[in-house]
């Protein structure tokens, strides 16, 4: 089986790390984390002690990428804070690294945010106009990548995380005078995001863009509401007041082009 290089073993790499080796792939696998080392060592993944900044690449990028066929980059934008750096430059960094590598074959996740907020039905064919400098960034790096003729990057955008560990229900619950009750709800489990990842893989589906959205679509309201309730938590309150905004993210490319099945 093939090598595969993670860039970014965290709460989604890691397990999709474990999982590829159980499917008889060798993982190569990054952190920033001098203790997470251990742990990737334990569950039969290389580690690499890798970070990328803004003035370059610190770690052994060389030999993270060497003899690999396939490179995930799962690291997120990290925008949040002030004196942030640029995630367009980082990867700017990273691309040299992975030409002379010889990889040609790249899964990028990216993340719904790239999309407008207009309460429309989006689609892979729909025009990005993200609001965020996140959103911006992150489809910046999509370009960078899908239009390097040297790489056959698909692009993954995926919804909202959740997982056994990763609630958003939590912390809305209890909080009062939520906004945009009405606005549909686009997450995704990991589990579906580790076997579409393997889905691409396995159907050898490169240079493409799809969405990952679970294709249920409950309003803010109604989910938030009903985890508040399952894990016995106040309930959060919303203000109808103003209009709800949002948008309804379509995975149909995932289920008919993939064929692929959600778990959750």
């Amino acid at each position: 089986m093939a090598q595969i290089s993670i860039l970014g073993c965290g709460w989604m790499g890691l397990p999709l790390a474990e999982s590829l080796i159980k499917k008889g792939f060798e993982v190569k696998g990054s952190t920033t984390s001098q203790d997470k080392v251990k742990i990737l060592t334990e569950k039969g993944i290389q580690p690499y002690l890798i970070s990328l900044t803004n003035n370059g690449a610190n770690g052994n990028v060389e030999d993270f990428l060497k003899s690999c066929e396939i490179l995930i980059i799962d690291i997120p934008p990290k925008l949040r804070k002030e004196n942030s750096e640029s995630f367009v430059e980082k990867i700017k960094i990273l691309i040299p690294f992975i030409e002379s590598s010889g990889i040609t074959k790249v899964i990028f996740t990216s993340s719904t945010s790239v999309y407008n907020d207009d309460n429309s039905i989006v689609t892979e064919e729909t025009i990005a106009l993200p609001q965020t400098e996140s959103g911006k960034q992150l489809l910046e790096v999509e370009k960078l990548l899908q239009n390097n003729t040297n790489l056959k990057t698909t692009v993954v955008r995926f919804g909202g995380l959740t997982g056994e560990d990763r609630q958003p229900g939590k912390f809305l619950a209890g909080k009062e005078n939520l906004e945009n009750p009405e606005a549909p709800v686009n997450i995704i489990h990991q589990q579906d995001c580790i076997g579409i990842i393997e889905k691409i893989i396995e159907k050898q589906a490169w240079g493409e863009i799809f969405n990952a959205v679970t294709p249920y679509h409950p309003s803010r309201r109604e989910h938030y509401t009903k985890q508040a309730i399952a894990m016995k938590l106040p309930e959060p309150k919303f203000n109808s007041e103003k209009p709800s905004y949002g948008k309804t993210v379509s995975s149909k490319k995932i289920m008919t082009a993939l064929g692929y099945q959600f778990k959750n």
